[in-house]
């Protein structure tokens, strides 16, 4: 079976989020109850597009209740809207530490507006992206300098040096996606995405359109965290989820009371199951913050802008009626303990 030109730009799509620093994926993973968890995409009771959304799942002490320490897993999202990124600033404010994601030397500070981009092809992947779809790239828009940011991820040594010891290279993930992309075409119609982002190629909003694409490509990539990781986990997000909540400890053991975990939607899901298992922590709230405006130009009025927060409603249905201006909070308890 052959990869077609849909399956080529997925794959290529995946492998650059997956490859930025810090590394992403689009994961949608869905609770016990089929609700999406960490990331989804919203439409209106007519089935028109709104935007691709993330989470931020708030968890606290199963036998303390609101009194104990508190974290939340943020679900990032690397490249999207710059209102996202403000209003992600904005929140992180208001932790004792945020954690964040970053493999690179100790001691490494992400200046404010990020770094330059070099000449590898990482790079120019992200500048190509960016332009494409008109968003934003993490590293430029958030503010790490901030005095709460606290590095909690690999050494290039220590990644280099636990995928040896493992037994993994990057070719073994690159060939499990693909194998996985593969697999996937059988279940799809022919053809049908590739005509669609063909004409997203050529319509007179082509970011717009292809973001819409690329969103519904987003929908049918579960599993892929799992294709990626193995049945014995992975360095790239077993082993750096581990490096994570080592330092989530010793941030407890320094007195830090509210904390966030700011990683790619693709480690939440060992997260949220390892905050459980090993912190006896229990999610409590769920709170959506739009990623990516799905709507058309003309339809902007009537809808929050993109980084406006958005609950989850019960049963974890969508809400699709506009909820304010960004940092207005709507939030709902959380529906599955």
């Amino acid at each position: 079976m052959h990869l077609n030109f849909r399956g080529h730009f997925s794959l290529l799509v995946v492998v650059f989020l997956a490859a930025c620093a810090p590394s992403a994926r689009a994961d949608d993973k869905k609770a016990a109850d089929g609700a999406p968890r960490f990331l989804r995409m919203t439409r209106t009771e007519e089935g028109n597009a709104l935007g691709l959304e993330s989470a931020i799942v708030r968890y606290v002490a199963r036998d303390a209740g609101r009194e104990g320490p508190t974290v939340d897993l943020v679900a990032a999202v690397h490249v999207a809207e710059a209102a996202y990124y403000e209003e992600l600033n904005r929140r992180f404010r208001d932790y004792d530490a945020v954690l964040y994601e970053l493999i690179a030397p100790e001691g490494t500070r992400i200046p404010k507006g990020g770094v330059k981009t070099g000449g590898s092809a990482v790079s120019m992947l992200q500048t190509m992206m960016t332009r494409v779809l008109e968003l934003d790239f993490q590293l430029n828009k958030v503010d790490y300098t901030v005095g709460n940011f606290v590095h909690a991820d690999m050494t290039p040594e220590q990644f280099a040096a636990t995928m040896k010891n493992r037994g993994e290279s990057a070719f073994q993930t690159f060939f499990r996606m693909i194998g996985y992309a593969m697999a996937k075409q059988g279940d799809r119609a022919p053809f049908g995405g590739d005509l669609r982002l063909l004409a997203a190629v050529f319509d007179k909003d082509r970011a717009l359109a292809m973001k819409r694409v690329l969103a519904e490509e987003f929908q049918h990539m579960e599993g892929s965290l799992a294709a990626i990781n193995g049945p014995d986990g992975s360095t790239l997000i077993t082993e750096r989820n581990n490096v994570a909540l080592a330092v989530l400890r010793r941030q407890f053991d320094a007195g830090k009371k509210k904390v966030a975990i700011f990683y790619g939607a693709g480690h939440m899901f060992d997260f949220e199951q390892r905050l459980q298992d090993d912190f006896g922590l229990a999610p409590v709230e769920t709170t959506w913050l739009t990623a990516w405006d799905l709507t058309a130009a003309e339809d902007r009025g009537n809808r929050s802008p993109p980084g406006a927060s958005r609950p989850e409603g019960p049963q974890g249905k969508n809400s699709v009626e506009p909820s304010g201006q960004p940092g207005r909070a709507r939030v709902a308890p959380e529906p599955r303990q």
